[in-house]
């Protein structure tokens, strides 16, 4: 897994998965203290997402709204736009289109 960007955009590439998901959370931590306004979570490089990897995504969805932020997904690949509809978590996560 790696991560790219700054505090308003991150590109996600590789396997976010219970292996990455520390290094992950620590990424988007940062990112999201660092700025302000909308941060990009760009996946299209994403290869896989474990449930402890949704985990990390959801804790940042959170933790952007007590920052007065808010986390958007962008090019969700399609294999995990299956996951977020079947785990309805698509409802709750702001996903461009």
């Amino acid at each position: 897994m790696h991560i790219t960007g700054d505090h308003a955009e991150l590109v996600v590439g590789g396997r976010l998965d219970v292996r990455s998901a520390a290094d992950a959370r620590v990424a988007l931590h940062r990112a999201m203290d660092a700025g302000h306004g909308d941060l990009v979570l760009d996946l299209r490089g994403l290869d896989s997402c474990d449930a402890t990897g949704l985990g990390v995504i959801m804790g940042a969805h959170r933790r952007a709204g007590r920052c007065g932020r808010r986390l958007v997904l962008r090019d969700v690949p399609p294999h995990m736009q299956r996951v977020l509809v079947a785990t309805r978590l698509h409802r709750i996560l702001t996903i461009a289109p």
